[in-house]
């Protein structure tokens, strides 16, 4: 008889039985501790792994998974078997090759199982993106390479690093078939928070041939599962392998409630539901696979209800808020107007509110507001900003310094600001406190802007915390990060920006240039060491001097700024019109730096008529 090919053979309908548990049956029958390696034990006891291959294979699996389930480089770092994630893959697909050819039933398809890493991926882990890629791609090309069937990823709690995972699959082989398994918790939520439906809609849309649910719950709460995965994509198709009930330890031993015969009745149930195929996860034996051979072998069989709740897709609950007007300006490439003010030292807040209404009047599209400049004390950027939204209607930016917060204030805030509808967030390290009005207070910094935006990006707008725990309904901010143009050491600026870039930064605020060309040398110097050209939106910061007292105090003591000669003696020689010239100033930089901004970020310094002119200039359109 000759075997189908796996697409094939899903492409008939009919349904597919898998095998059962490898650990579950190493465990008892090695008598080696549940946390064993038990990948270790293609290389230590083959024999027991062939054997079990068999048993299922004379149950009526039609598809058994290699024992390599744990087999990457950080689970057998851990368990001190360094080195030897090709030994224990290739070995491993050996054996399952070898039970089918000793069972003489040469239409059996061999998965190769892959499980997560064990360890967490940044922004919740230490591991970058890059090196759990790497993991990845070093255990699947020895699968391919050793002519699996299909690979069979499983018990992904945390559904994004199963995608990642498929992603590596489809460079390395892009004609792979593959089953993509997720495992869920509490609430039939996942680690990460999100709900079957939304799982289901990602993992189709990468492509994966078959999408599923395995290992968490027995029966009764695979097939809730199932129930809203099916609901979501229709057009899928799906697995199903549940536990054998909640394990119980009794005298050392692990031991599943789950009987054969309940197993029996479960998969035409599962099947019915809509799953394609079916199998047996933690506490299943040959025996449990056995009975669901038969189940299955007897289509009249009946149909039993392991309904056990109203199925809650609960879909849109998980999608984020539409975009900020600010996203949807930097998505349509608008050049966009933004000034910064800086909130009092004061409850009082008419004079700061009608200084606003002037800005907005001119045209500014957002308002930026500081967040304790230079340390000094001031009214919470929060209360400001949420009253400019609230009282003029304009959106802001708020400056979320991570210096003076922990961990745990950093996300609280967060969520504060979001539900506040403060959802634009300029993030940046903040001013040490040793320089502002009180210099013995405490400097907490346990995060850097650079995480913390992949924090906020891969984190929070995706629905969970720094710990991968769930927020609910995911937050949508858009996020800035902080740019230095005229950096003393570009290549050491740039080296931050891209893993600012990296963590999900959706736009820069470039601080105040006032020589033009080292924007244009930027871009050329970015391209020479990325090999890509510079494309992140930046909003220029430009400053409106006021006089030549000002300008000699920010070119002598503001780091980061060098104001040339020229413009020294324009604002010198202006004497009582320097405040007018400073508005000329400005303009002619903006103009200069047209087609290497996406906007202009004004700091009025202090008087917020300078800046309101050159905003209403800029709205005007004399400059592109």
């Amino acid at each position: 008889m000759t075997k189908l090919g796996f697409r094939e053979r899903l492409r008939t309908g009919a349904p597919i039985l898998a095998d059962g548990a490898m650990g579950t049956m190493l465990h008892e029958q090695s008598h080696a501790r549940a946390d064993a390696c038990f990948d270790a034990m293609n290389v230590d006891d083959p024999q027991v792994v062939l054997s079990i291959h068999k048993a299922y294979i004379a149950a009526g699996a039609d598809l058994i998974e290699t024992n390599t389930f744990g087999a990457n480089s950080y689970k057998l770092a851990s368990a001190g078997r360094d080195g030897r994630v090709e030994l224990y893959n290739r070995r491993g697909v050996e054996l399952a090759r070898l039970a089918i050819a000793e069972s003489d039933s040469d239409d059996i398809y061999i998965a190769g199982s892959v499980g997560p890493l064990g360890v967490g991926i940044y922004p919740y882990g230490r591991l970058s993106r890059s090196e759990a890629e790497a993991a990845f791609a070093e255990q699947l090309s020895v699968l391919v390479d050793s002519g699996v069937d299909v690979v069979q990823f499983e018990t992904f709690s945390e559904h994004r690093e199963l995608l990642l995972a498929i992603g590596v699959l489809r460079d390395l082989d892009p004609d792979m078939p593959i089953i993509a398994q997720a495992t869920f918790y509490h609430e039939n939520l996942s680690y990460g928070g999100y709900p079957p439906a939304r799982v289901a809609n990602d993992l189709h849309k990468s492509g994966a041939d078959v999408i599923g649910v395995n290992c968490g719950s027995g029966p009764a709460g695979i097939a809730e599962v199932l129930r809203q995965m099916c609901y979501a994509v229709p057009d899928a198709v799906f697995s199903a392998m549940p536990n054998a009930g909640f394990p119980e330890v009794v005298g050392g031993r692990i031991l599943f409630p789950a009987t054969a015969e309940y197993f029996a009745d479960c998969a035409t149930t599962l099947v019915n539901i809509g799953a394609t195929l079916i199998g047996g996860c933690c506490g299943t034996t040959p025996e449990h696979i056995a009975a669901m051979r038969a189940s299955l072998d007897q289509p009249s069989a009946d149909f039993v209800d392991l309904h056990i709740g109203q199925i809650d897709i609960e879909d849109e609950s998980h999608l984020a808020d539409a975009p900020t007007e600010l996203s949807q300006r930097l998505e349509a490439g608008d050049f966009t107007v933004t000034v910064e003010m800086a909130p009092l030292r004061s409850y009082r807040t008419d004079t700061l509110l009608q200084a606003a209404r002037r800005l907005r009047a001119a045209g500014a599209d957002l308002i930026n507001v500081a967040d304790t400049p230079a340390a000094r004390m001031k009214m919470s950027a929060w209360a400001v900003a949420h009253l400019l939204q609230a009282q003029l209607g304009i959106e802001t930016v708020l400056h979320f310094p991570t210096r003076g917060r922990n961990m745990l204030r950093v996300q609280g805030d967060l969520l504060a600001s979001h539900a506040l509808g403060l959802r634009n967030l300029f993030v940046v390290m903040g001013d040490p406190t040793r320089i502002g009005d009180f210099p013995d207070a405490s400097d907490v910094n346990d995060v850097a802007p650079s995480r913390l935006i992949g924090v906020i990006k891969q984190g929070m707008n995706q629905g969970v915390d720094m710990a991968g725990h769930s927020i609910g309904k995911p937050s949508s901010f858009t996020v800035g990060c902080a740019l230095n143009m005229s950096a003393e050491d570009i290549d050491r600026e740039i080296r931050i920006l891209q893993k600012k870039i990296s963590a999900g930064a959706d736009f820069a605020l470039g601080q105040a240039i006032f020589e033009p060309e080292r924007v244009l040398r930027f871009h050329q110097r970015y391209e020479e060491l990325t090999g890509a050209a510079f494309e992140l939106p930046v909003l220029m910061a430009v400053m409106p001097l006021q006089s030549h007292r000002q300008a000699r105090f920010l070119d002598n003591e503001v780091p980061g700024i060098s104001i040339p000669d020229s413009i020294m003696q324009r604002i010198a020689g202006a004497g009582a019109e320097a405040q007018r010239e400073g508005v000329f100033i400005a303009q002619e930089l903006l103009e200069q730096m047209s087609g290497l901004i996406q906007g202009a970020y004004i700091i009025p310094g202090g008087d917020y008529d300078p800046a309101a002119e050159v905003t209403a200039w800029l709205k005007r359109g004399e400059a592109s």
